[in-house]
């Protein structure tokens, strides 16, 4: 479900995604998420008999005298010499107990919600949350549970999102199974508190939904369809804007305030709305000082060298490692990777600046053409371990003639020699004159050219501005009209012209590889172009291994949008297939 223009992070209370946890549009980094994803159950259960769950211990300390006087008698037949008193005190307590462990793990669930809620913030539009959870117990009595919830609220209208709840439980019956240690009840005393568990377990489930403006999506087993319904209505939406009164008395003091929607003279309809927030940010509960320890140097992210660094560098650094790029100091990065004969994989890492975004060094007057910039560029290869595995960090400094106004870029790139592996990419710019600063990220997953199956490089664009019909194309070179593309944003006169390296190709009964190539334009997963197979020449070519291919087509008759290019080579010898995607925009 995941279309051309989203993004998506996959997270989890427990940790266990680490570095991946954060919004990608690369499904391949979805996908390890996913496969890190093991289950946890944490069963609030003490080793006591007969077993109580939560839903007993609640109702226990709700004075519910036919679940309390159950665990009563069955304490008294094993201690016939314990008094009733002692024993009504003895089952308080370890309800109490059960309720404390059930209290910190709804709470430190909250807490986990509440901060991916807030994360999305500086992520503009509207946002859609699937919390998936088998349900928990929410004691409301508590004010620290009832006041999260409200956070949670006053978080998600903050912050556009709308939580749509999944219970991973699916259809069940609610009844008892094997599976399931459960108190023996012949009487039927427990009969009430049981039939209600599971309803009670699904209430929070319900409760973040609807007071979000979202649907609590239980008891089914079609998630998936539940999940494309949930996409549907979340992209259709009206949008209510208005100034809310205070009073001098709430001034100064955060107060929730509850939101109630409805249509005039249409009580047949409902409006999902979120069901209110906080008229300021409420403050959070004074954190327990941590135990103070011994300061150490800060260390560079592109050195990894202990020492002082400048005011300066810090700002750089903080743009490197920020949740979400950086946008004062507008910068793209583009990412490609080919298997070098020498140096096996290599990744170069493009960054492109707009020469207006930077300022001019001192220069006498008049001295335009003679006019330089300065710009500093720091870079981290990160793996999907969240470990660094190679940086840098550059001043650059070149000349800014105004005179040629044709192409207003700052072109710089940076090889890096990988092993195979998922890989994010940060770069981070910074104008010391204007002390503003600019970041982008991107994530690659390089192959092992060493298993020797078929392969292709990274798809290489550019664009063509001549308007003359393109002559034979030969992948030796770029020529001088063709500007390789970082930002992958062209005009709709020019041509797009992309090349692509084809790895480990098999021979034929002819001795050469028989590799046929097709290429695809989508657009909103749709395709709009969608050309004939042709088969990759060999011709001129020494080495089989590693065949280039160059193509190139006019933009003219697509409508402005942004595009997916997709290439897929075919060996039709070894009845293998590969194919590599980019975005790119027409403008």
């Amino acid at each position: 479900e995941l279309g051309q223009n989203d993004e998506a992070a996959v997270t989890s209370a427990s940790g266990q995604i680490g570095f991946l946890q954060q919004l990608t549009d690369e499904k391949v980094v979805l996908r390890a998420a996913v496969e890190r994803l093991n289950v946890r159950p944490f069963s609030v259960r003490d080793f006591q008999t007969p077993p109580m769950t939560e839903s007993h211990a609640l109702a226990i300390d709700r004075n519910d005298t036919f679940v309390l006087n159950y665990f009563v008698d069955a304490l008294l037949r094993d201690t016939p010499l314990l008094q009733r008193q002692t024993a009504e005190n003895m089952i308080s307590m370890r309800a109490r107990s059960i309720l404390q462990q059930s209290n910190a793990l709804a709470l430190n669930t909250l807490y986990s919600l509440e901060s991916v809620v807030r994360s999305t913030a500086p992520v503009a539009g509207r946002k859609i949350i699937f919390f998936i959870s088998d349900g928990f117990l929410l004691d409301l009595r508590d004010s620290s549970v009832s006041d999260r919830l409200r956070r949670i609220t006053d978080a998600a209208a903050r912050s556009s999102v709308v939580i749509y709840t999944l219970d991973a439980q699916g259809l069940t019956s609610g009844m008892p199974d094997a599976s399931t240690d459960v108190a023996f009840d012949p009487t039927g005393q427990l009969t009430s508190v049981n039939s209600g568990e599971r309803s009670s377990m699904q209430d929070p489930l319900h409760t973040l939904a609807v007071n979000t403006g979202g649907r609590a999506l239980v008891n089914t087993n079609a998630l998936d369809l539940a999940v494309t319904r949930a996409l549907k209505e979340t992209s259709i939406y009206y949008l209510l804007a208005w100034k809310p009164e205070s009073t001098g008395e709430e001034r100064g003091r955060a107060k929730f305030r509850r939101i109630e929607v409805g249509v005039k003279a249409r009580p047949d309809l409902k409006v999902v709305v979120r069901r209110g927030f906080y008229n300021s940010t409420p403050p959070e509960a004074p954190a327990r000082p941590a135990p103070k320890k011994p300061q150490k140097p800060e260390a560079s992210p592109a050195t990894q060298k202990p020492g002082a660094v400048s005011a300066s560098d810090k700002e750089l650094f903080a743009a490197l490692s920020s949740a979400y790029p950086r946008t004062m100091l507008p910068t793209s990065l583009a990412l490609g990777y080919v298997n070098d004969v020498n140096n096996g994989m290599v990744l170069t890492a493009s960054v492109e600046l707009n020469r207006e975004g930077l300022s001019l060094l001192g220069r006498p007057p008049g001295a335009v053409a003679d006019a330089r910039a300065k710009v500093d560029v720091a870079g981290a290869v990160i793996d999907d371990r969240g470990k660094i595995v190679s940086d840098f960090k550059q001043e650059l400094t070149f000349p800014f003639r105004f005179i040629d106004d044709a192409d207003r870029r700052v072109l710089y790139s940076y090889p890096f020699r990988l092993a195979p592996g998922l890989y994010q990419v940060r770069i981070a710019t910074r104008d010391p004159v204007s002390g503003r600063t600019g970041s982008a990220l991107r994530w690659i997953e390089i192959p092992d050219s060493k298993r020797g199956n078929l392969f292709l490089s990274s798809l290489f664009i550019g664009e063509r501005v001549s308007a003359r019909t393109p002559e034979t194309i030969k992948a030796d070179g770029v020529p001088d009209d063709v500007l390789m593309s970082v930002n992958r944003r062209f005009a709709r006169a020019s041509w797009l012209r992309f090349l692509v390296y084809v790895y480990n190709a098999s021979k034929g009964t002819q001795g050469k590889p028989d590799v046929a190539l097709q290429v695809q334009i989508f657009r909103d997963n749709q395709p709009v172009l969608t050309a004939p197979l042709s088969k990759l020449s060999t011709e001129e070519i020494t080495d089989t291994t590693r065949l280039p291919y160059m193509a190139e087509l006019s933009l003219a008759t697509f409508p402005a949008g942004s595009y997916v290019l997709q290439l897929t080579a075919i060996d039709r010898s070894a009845k293998a297939s590969a194919s590599q995607r980019v975005s790119f925009v027409i403008e």
